[in-house]
Order: C-alpha cells, then structure tokens, then sequence
C-alpha cells in the first residue's frame, strides 16, 4: 500500500471511529474489545463480569486471548472502530511495536501495569522436584548451551544434584508475553553466568541473542500454544515434566500442582510482590486513547480494572499480585488522565 492510499485508510479509519461514536452520550455501541495475553486474560474476564454487573447499560466487553505479540499486532492495526481498544500484555510493549502503532495512526496509547505476576516452574503434585536456578534452566533448554550442541537428555545431565529423569517441559509458545518474560528473566540470566558471552556479545548481538534466547526443538521444551489449563493438565498426568506459566494459574491449580523453587526461592504472592522470585514480572494494558470517549463505557470499565488491582480485591482472590504502592498510585492517576507514551519511553 501506497503512503497516499495507507493515510487515507487511517483517515477513513478515524472518520468511522468518530461518526459512530456519540460523545454527548457517552459513544456510540460497539462494544469494548480487549486482545491479548493469555496470563492477563482471566483478570480481564472478571473486570469484564463486574463491568457488566456494574454497568448493564453499555455493552459486555469482549476479551479475546491471542498472545501478547498477537495482540500487539491487532491494537497497533489501526485506529477504526473495528480495531482493538485495549491490549493485554504479560510484558511491556516494544519500541517495534510502539512504532507500527505510530505508523498506522495509533499515536495516543497510554500504559496501565495492572499487577505482578510470575513465571512459575511447576510440577505435578507428588511429581518432580527440583531446586532450579536460571543457569540450570538455560543449560536444559537451550537449543544451543553457550554455543555447543545440546546433549542433555535427563536433569542429572545438567547438573548431578538434579534428578536422573529425562528433561520434558511444557511452556508457551513464541507469541507469549510468558516466552518474552522467561527468556529476559531466566535463559539470558543462566546464559550471562558464562563469561565468555559478553565477548560474543561484543562482537554478533544477532547471534549472542539466538545463543542465549533459542530454545531446544527436540522434544525438551513442548510449545503448548496459548493454552495455560493445558500446561496444567499435561504436568499432572506426567509426574515427571515441569511447566511452565504465570503464576496465577499455579496459584489456582495449587490442588493439582506445586511451584518449584528458583534459587531456593518459592514461587508465592509475597516473594514475587517484593521482587525476591526471580521470574517476578509486571502486567499491562495499553489503551488506545482515541477509543476513550468514543467506544460507550470505555472510560467506566479502565475505572474497574483500578478499583479491582488493589491488594484486597477481586483479582488478588485470583492470583494477581497487586503492584507496589506507589505503582499503583501513578497507575490509579493514569486511568482518568491517560497520559501518552512518547518514543523517549523506550530508550
């Protein structure tokens, strides 16, 4: 598409979006749409359910669970009333992604950190037990462990403290704001435990980033789509396989399965609240701006995911870890004042 021709899509975007909307009445019908993460997704189901307890006149919202990248992908689409006005992310947007924003006129996006949230390694009940640490997890799941082959087939392969029970892991797929955290907090972590990687560093980023960040394809590491539940039924009919998701569905599953300890650190809302679990990570929605006054309730349902995120609310009962209070704070103010990411927020 020409930029004459993509302009003028955005243009004709924009118009639709404005004339359905009627701002006098507080927009026009369309329902609120919400795409995104997997692990955000059953926090924003139950803000969707109160919204609509709480506002039976507009329209329920929809929340689609696409993936963080997925989602990115549809917000950053365009500004027209057929687009996305929120986006669900079990990480922070990227500087890429802010810019295919900008691009197709998304250019008003505010970012809300709804919460904490961890990368939990579980086991069956009764199943696997292992005291992990993020050199462990990277020298089993590379594909290629610091730049040799991979030859680990069982845990006592990579270290001889570890079980001697083959090495099968279910995680989430490549779209995963889950597979995003988990290779920034865990494999590029083991992966700096070698000194030696700073210098292939130095000298090929590309490939220091595959090195460290590319997971194994052979059977070790089980991509199981964007399906959490189902990491959750496949551990606890293999009481010898480790999974791997957020939190909240540890915390919900605490029945079927138990956490595994990251240096000697449990996986629990208290060590991740206070960063001391290393796979503890922040939550996000980002907002498209331009939907506020004209998608109906869009400005009531951001004011339930504030009234719901705090640490005595509806969505702690369901395994959110509420952010630290000054987080909190700014994050409560951002939903009335929607203050606008700049390119300077990435650097």
């Amino acid at each position: 598409m020409t930029n004459k021709f993509k302009y003028a899509a955005i243009a004709l975007g924009a118009l639709t979006l404005a004339s359905c909307g009627d701002h006098s009445a507080g927009g026009s019908n369309q329902a609120i749409r919400a795409v995104g993460s997997s692990t955000v997704y059953p926090f924003a189901t139950v803000v969707s359910e109160t919204f609509a307890r709480n506002y039976p006149d507009f329209p329920a919202a929809l929340i689609e669970s696409t993936g963080t990248g997925g989602g990115m992908a549809l917000f950053c689409e365009g500004a027209g009333a057929d687009t996305p006005s929120l986006a669900n992310a079990s990480r922070r947007m990227k500087a890429s992604e802010f810019e295919t924003c900008q691009e197709n006129g998304v250019t008003s996006i505010t970012e809300l950190q709804v919460g904490l949230d961890g990368i939990a390694f579980a086991a069956a009940q009764g199943g696997i037990d292992m005291n992990l640490t993020p050199e462990i997890v990277y020298r089993a799941l590379a594909a290629n462990p610091y730049g040799e082959e991979q030859t680990a087939t069982n845990w006592s392969d990579v270290d001889a403290s570890l079980p001697d029970l083959p090495i099968l892991v279910y995680g989430p797929p490549s779209t995963s704001g889950t597979r995003d955290a988990l290779k920034e907090l865990v494999l590029e972590v083991g992966c700096e435990a070698n000194p030696a990687m700073e210098a292939i560093k130095d000298e090929d980023e590309d490939r220091y980033d595959q090195i460290c960040t590319e997971v194994r394809g052979d059977g070790g590491f089980v991509d199981q789509g964007e399906q959490d539940n189902l990491i959750v039924q496949k551990i606890e009919g293999n009481p010898n396989a480790v999974g791997v998701f957020g939190f909240s569905y540890l915390e919900e599953n605490a029945d079927r399965v138990k956490g595994l300890t990251v240096n000697g650190v449990e996986p629990t809302y208290e060590n991740i609240s206070s960063f001391a679990y290393p796979g503890a990570r922040p939550l996000f929605v980002y907002v498209k701006n331009d939907h506020v006054d004209a998608i109906a309730g869009l400005r009531e349902f951001l004011g339930t995911w504030a009234e719901s995120w705090g640490v005595d609310g509806p969505l702690a009962q369901i395994g959110l870890v509420a952010s630290p209070e000054d987080v909190m704070a700014r994050n409560n103010a951002a939903v009335t004042e929607l203050p606008a990411l700049t390119a300077a927020d990435f650097e």
